[in-house]
């Protein structure tokens, strides 16, 4: 059972496998506001539209990301027809491509065990497990950049042919390109850094030979610069609004409110590498450790060629991304998700030089996860923040109590496996046992995806005529990123500007700036016998109705009001 790595009918039908759960997932949950909801709407509009090149949101230009999630969303809806797992085709790809690669260099790196090794650790990570479900431009953007990284190290082991090593950096330059096309110059950014500091700390500059600079550029321009080229002559305010505003403000103020704790990405990371907690920090500190390996970090001798260190860059990838978005003023969680490749990488390599000792610790440390995931399963419902909401967190119990017993029994036998050395399968157990643990938490979530969605009132607006384009449709005080979605159309945005800011200075016509501007649209409405829906939140729609808006409630729930028009009766009766 210690080499299971060679066994290639196993290698196929796990990732087979793999692929499967993975996809199916896919579609068990409500899209959740606001990045799934947001992403497939732009790519919902895209598809109607027929304009591949100015994004737009809610019917208004958005600029603040580039296209390429809503490219290839909208090319999933124009295959296989609008739908949620649709609208997650992409990431889902994305997550299983990441895998896909990080094996394939693990193995070309460092030996064919710690490549299988390497796709089990991403594979079973819960937060790239989790990522990979979610419409959201993180994955495309780590996906990508995995692609940049596994190219370059594949391509500057010491042991590369010279055909090898164009390809595999063409391949490099091209994930650098499209992690462009994904979320902007944090593509290029974040792995020319990295570069930049190995080269430093290798004190290896010859590697700059290496990288076919001419053929690399011609190519990341090829890929990433027409869209550039042809949004912003379409669209003049296109570019200032992208590079200045959503790159350099993004990072250095505070105005998109998207502050955290400095500590948050190293507490995602911790919690994102279950069910591999337990070798976490060994494994980072084998990235700085000088020790021969099998691949291609064997120690130099004195006045030998320096030879490529990949664990030393593996570190550097994850230092340097964690340390540049703690300094950043806007902090989100899915920043970090491109640092978990590199790290499935480490934790790969010390899990085949680690002790048994260890690897017990690791198997056991996950055991003790999925019992204190069954402890708090009788504590869920005091999740709830709005009323009524404790029978949502109820309903997924269950799921979370499958989840825990899954991992709790899967890191047993990873532990047993460890002690009488069987390292292929321990390995494998905790792996199957992290994956199925995340994805049974993935579909017991839908209860919570579902009331954050606003599911519950998609009835109530189908009846009242939403879903019919000559139905006024009004967004006060907010906006609903997955019910516009669900709806199928664009809603009128009423005195709510947020990240629709800068698309309504140059489209204010699209919107109604002011409560008292949309009573008398309302008025108006009413007057011309034309049916009208109002989605708000109940606190707004209680000031709207004590104001003498004409209308009545007819759904809701904690979170928002659909209120309807009443029409004068001269009107209703025709």
């Amino acid at each position: 059972m210690n080499d299971l790595h060679r066994n290639r009918t196993l290698n196929w039908t796990l990732l087979i496998v793999f692929a499967a759960a993975l996809l199916y997932v896919l579609g068990v949950r409500t899209l959740v506001p606001p990045d799934e909801g947001r992403y497939a709407e732009m790519a919902r509009e895209m598809f109607a539209s027929g304009d591949w090149i100015t994004t737009r949101l809610n019917g208004i230009k958005y600029f603040e990301k580039p296209p390429l999630q809503t490219w290839m969303n909208a090319l999933s809806f124009g295959l296989f027809g609008v739908g949620e797992w649709q609208a997650r085709l992409w990431t889902g790809l994305c997550g299983l491509l990441g895998v896909v690669v990080t094996g394939i260099a693990g193995r070309r790196v460092f030996g064919a065990r710690i490549g299988f090794y390497a796709a089990l650790v991403l594979g079973s990570s819960f937060y790239w497990v989790a990522c990979s479900q979610a419409n959201s431009l993180d994955m495309s953007l780590a996906s990508m950049m995995t692609l940049a990284l596994c190219g370059l190290l594949v391509a500057q082991r010491d042991d590369a042919t010279p055909v090898e090593r164009r390809n595999w950096m063409l391949l490099c330059w091209a994930g650098m390109a499209l992690a462009v096309l994904a979320k902007g110059l944090i593509g290029l950014v974040l792995p020319g850094a990295v570069l930049v500091l190995y080269t430093l700390f290798a004190r290896d500059l010859r590697l700059w030979t290496r990288l076919h600079l001419v053929k690399g550029l011609l190519l990341f321009l090829l890929i990433a610069a027409p869209w550039f080229v042809l949004v912003a002559l379409k669209n003049p305010e296109q570019p200032h609004f992208f590079f200045i505003h959503e790159h350099f403000d993004r990072f250095l103020k505070t105005e998109h409110h998207r502050e955290a704790p400095w500590w948050i990405f190293f507490a995602l990371i911790a919690a994102g590498s279950v069910p591999w907690l337990g070798v976490l920090v060994q494994s980072l500190a084998l990235g700085v450790r000088r020790v021969s390996d099998a691949g291609s970090e064997s120690a130099a001798g004195p006045g030998a060629p320096r030879r490529f260190r990949p664990r030393l860059m593996l570190f550097i990838w994850i230092a340097f991304i964690t340390l540049f978005f703690t300094k950043s003023h806007s902090k989100l969680p899915g920043y970090i998700v491109p640092v978990f490749p590199a790290l499935a990488l480490l934790v790969a390599v010390y899990l085949d030089v680690g002790t048994r000792r260890s690897r017990m610790l690791t198997a056991g440390l996950s055991a003790l996860l999925g019992a204190a995931l069954l402890a708090f399963v009788p504590f869920m419902e005091r999740l709830a923040k709005h009323p009524g909401e404790d029978v949502v967190y109820a309903a997924c119990q269950p799921w979370v109590l499958a989840a825990g017993l899954v991992l709790l029994v899967g890191g047993l036998l990873s532990m047993l496996y460890a002690r009488q050395m069987v390292r292929d399968l321990s390995v494998l157990v905790l792996a199957i046992a992290g994956f199925a643990a995340t994805q049974m938490l993935l579909a017991g979530f839908e209860p919570i995806a579902a009331v954050r969605a606003g599911a519950g009132v998609l009835p109530a607006l189908k009846a009242a005529g939403a879903m019919d384009p000559s139905t006024r449709v009004y967004s006060v005080g907010m906006y609903e990123q997955s019910l516009t979605f669900y709806m199928g159309r664009p809603v009128t945005l009423v005195a709510y500007l947020d990240e629709f800011e800068f698309g309504l200075q140059q489209q204010p016509q699209l919107a109604i700036p002011t409560v008292a501007a949309f009573h008398d649209a309302w008025r108006r409405d009413a007057l011309a016998g034309r049916r009208s829906v109002a989605i708000t939140k109940p606190d707004i729609a209680a000031d709207l109705l004590a104001q003498g808006l004409a209308a009545r409630i007819v759904a809701g729930d904690a979170r928002r009001a659909v209120l309807v028009n009443i029409i004068p009766t001269t009107h209703a009766s025709q």
